[in-house]
Protein backbone atom coordinates (compact mmCIF):
# COMPACT_ATOMS: atom_id res chain seq x y z
CA UNK A 1 0.00 0.00 0.00
CA UNK A 2 2.97 2.67 0.34
CA UNK A 3 4.19 1.95 -3.33
CA UNK A 4 0.61 3.83 -4.75
CA UNK A 5 0.74 6.27 -2.11
CA UNK A 6 4.97 7.48 -3.08
CA UNK A 7 3.44 7.75 -6.85
CA UNK A 8 1.11 9.67 -5.67
CA UNK A 9 3.16 11.81 -3.67
CA UNK A 10 5.51 11.63 -6.46
CA UNK A 11 3.23 12.99 -9.46
CA UNK A 12 2.37 15.83 -7.00
CA UNK A 13 5.67 17.28 -6.42
CA UNK A 14 5.75 17.24 -10.25
CA UNK A 15 3.10 18.33 -11.00
CA UNK A 16 3.57 20.92 -8.96
CA UNK A 17 7.22 21.85 -10.11
CA UNK A 18 5.75 21.67 -13.69
CA UNK A 19 3.23 24.14 -12.99
CA UNK A 20 5.81 26.42 -11.15
CA UNK A 21 8.12 26.06 -14.00
CA UNK A 22 5.78 26.84 -16.84
CA UNK A 23 5.11 30.43 -14.80
CA UNK A 24 8.40 31.91 -14.04
CA UNK A 25 9.44 32.86 -17.57
CA UNK A 26 6.08 34.76 -17.64
CA UNK A 27 7.24 36.02 -14.25
CA UNK A 28 10.57 37.04 -15.62
CA UNK A 29 9.29 38.73 -18.94
CA UNK A 30 6.65 40.87 -17.04
CA UNK A 31 9.24 41.93 -14.48
CA UNK A 32 11.36 43.34 -17.27
CA UNK A 33 8.18 44.99 -18.67
CA UNK A 34 7.94 46.87 -15.29
CA UNK A 35 11.58 48.31 -15.52
CA UNK A 36 11.04 51.36 -18.06
CA UNK A 37 13.20 52.47 -20.47
CA UNK A 38 14.66 55.83 -20.08
CA UNK A 39 17.39 58.23 -22.07
CA UNK A 40 19.03 60.95 -21.11
CA UNK A 41 19.41 63.99 -23.62
CA UNK A 42 21.50 66.99 -23.47
CA UNK A 43 22.71 69.82 -25.65
CA UNK A 44 22.96 73.58 -25.16
CA UNK A 45 22.71 73.24 -21.31
CA UNK A 46 19.47 71.92 -21.49
CA UNK A 47 19.03 67.85 -20.13
CA UNK A 48 15.74 65.78 -20.71
CA UNK A 49 14.65 62.35 -20.12
CA UNK A 50 12.42 60.55 -22.31
CA UNK A 51 10.91 57.47 -21.06
CA UNK A 52 10.49 55.07 -24.32
CA UNK A 53 7.88 52.25 -24.87
CA UNK A 54 8.67 49.27 -24.90
CA UNK A 55 9.04 48.19 -28.52
CA UNK A 56 11.88 46.94 -31.46
CA UNK A 57 12.07 50.00 -32.78
CA UNK A 58 12.91 51.44 -29.12
CA UNK A 59 15.33 48.67 -28.11
CA UNK A 60 17.42 49.27 -31.42
CA UNK A 61 17.58 52.82 -30.40
CA UNK A 62 19.00 51.74 -27.06
CA UNK A 63 21.41 49.17 -28.48
CA UNK A 64 23.45 52.55 -30.38
CA UNK A 65 23.69 54.42 -27.38
CA UNK A 66 25.58 56.59 -25.99
CA UNK A 67 25.20 58.37 -29.33
CA UNK A 68 26.60 61.95 -30.23
CA UNK A 69 24.60 63.94 -32.93
CA UNK A 70 23.35 67.18 -34.04
CA UNK A 71 20.07 68.37 -33.03
CA UNK A 72 18.16 70.86 -35.17
CA UNK A 73 14.89 73.03 -35.49
CA UNK A 74 12.76 71.69 -38.52
CA UNK A 75 9.24 73.16 -38.82
CA UNK A 76 7.93 75.18 -36.40
CA UNK A 77 7.09 72.05 -34.15
CA UNK A 78 9.93 70.05 -33.57
CA UNK A 79 13.65 69.74 -33.42
CA UNK A 80 15.28 66.64 -35.41
CA UNK A 81 18.49 64.07 -35.19
CA UNK A 82 19.75 62.07 -37.91
CA UNK A 83 20.76 58.72 -37.08
CA UNK A 84 24.13 57.28 -37.95
CA UNK A 85 21.81 53.99 -39.05
CA UNK A 86 18.14 53.22 -39.79
CA UNK A 87 16.09 51.56 -36.98
CA UNK A 88 13.95 48.34 -36.73
CA UNK A 89 10.47 49.51 -37.80
CA UNK A 90 9.09 46.62 -35.69
CA UNK A 91 7.49 49.47 -33.29
CA UNK A 92 5.10 50.56 -35.76
CA UNK A 93 1.47 51.05 -34.42
CA UNK A 94 -0.86 53.46 -35.26
CA UNK A 95 -2.13 55.80 -32.13
CA UNK A 96 -4.51 58.45 -32.14
CA UNK A 97 -3.35 60.47 -29.05
CA UNK A 98 -0.25 62.61 -29.91
CA UNK A 99 1.39 65.30 -27.75
CA UNK A 100 3.84 67.79 -27.95
CA UNK A 101 6.57 65.88 -25.85
CA UNK A 102 6.25 62.60 -28.12
CA UNK A 103 10.06 61.32 -29.31
CA UNK A 104 9.18 59.51 -32.71
CA UNK A 105 11.40 57.96 -35.25
CA UNK A 106 10.15 59.40 -39.14
CA UNK A 107 10.84 56.47 -41.20
CA UNK A 108 11.12 58.28 -44.57
CA UNK A 109 14.31 60.20 -43.70
CA UNK A 110 15.70 57.45 -40.83
CA UNK A 111 15.41 60.09 -38.35
CA UNK A 112 14.32 61.25 -34.61
CA UNK A 113 12.00 64.15 -34.49
CA UNK A 114 11.02 65.74 -30.84
CA UNK A 115 8.05 67.76 -30.77
CA UNK A 116 7.36 70.60 -28.87
CA UNK A 117 4.41 71.62 -30.67
CA UNK A 118 1.10 69.81 -31.94
CA UNK A 119 1.66 67.47 -34.68
CA UNK A 120 -0.57 64.81 -36.44
CA UNK A 121 0.07 60.80 -36.63
CA UNK A 122 0.87 59.57 -40.13
CA UNK A 123 2.09 56.41 -41.01
CA UNK A 124 5.21 57.09 -41.80
CA UNK A 125 6.12 57.86 -37.62
CA UNK A 126 7.29 55.19 -35.10
CA UNK A 127 6.45 56.85 -31.18
CA UNK A 128 9.36 55.70 -29.40
CA UNK A 129 8.38 57.75 -26.22
CA UNK A 130 7.63 61.10 -24.24
CA UNK A 131 9.87 63.66 -22.85
CA UNK A 132 9.70 63.72 -18.71
CA UNK A 133 8.74 67.20 -17.40
CA UNK A 134 7.78 69.02 -20.19
CA UNK A 135 8.94 70.19 -23.66
CA UNK A 136 11.00 73.81 -22.47
CA UNK A 137 14.20 72.35 -23.44
CA UNK A 138 13.06 71.57 -26.86
CA UNK A 139 12.05 75.54 -27.33
CA UNK A 140 15.88 76.71 -27.26
CA UNK A 141 16.65 77.44 -31.24
CA UNK A 142 19.16 76.63 -32.86
CA UNK A 143 21.29 73.29 -33.64
CA UNK A 144 23.82 71.81 -31.34
CA UNK A 145 25.71 68.84 -30.48
CA UNK A 146 22.94 66.19 -29.11
CA UNK A 147 24.64 63.84 -26.37
CA UNK A 148 21.72 60.88 -26.33
CA UNK A 149 22.93 58.30 -23.02
CA UNK A 150 20.79 55.65 -21.17
CA UNK A 151 19.57 56.48 -17.44
CA UNK A 152 20.60 53.83 -15.60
Amino acid sequence: MTAPRTALTLSRRVLLAGAIAATLPRRLHAQTKEAPMRIRCTFADQEFVVRLQDSATSRDLISMLPLSLTIEDFSTNEKIAHLPRRLDEGGLTDYDDEAPGDLCYFRGWGNLAFFHGDYSYRGDLIRLGRLEGGTAPLLVRGTFPLRIEPLS
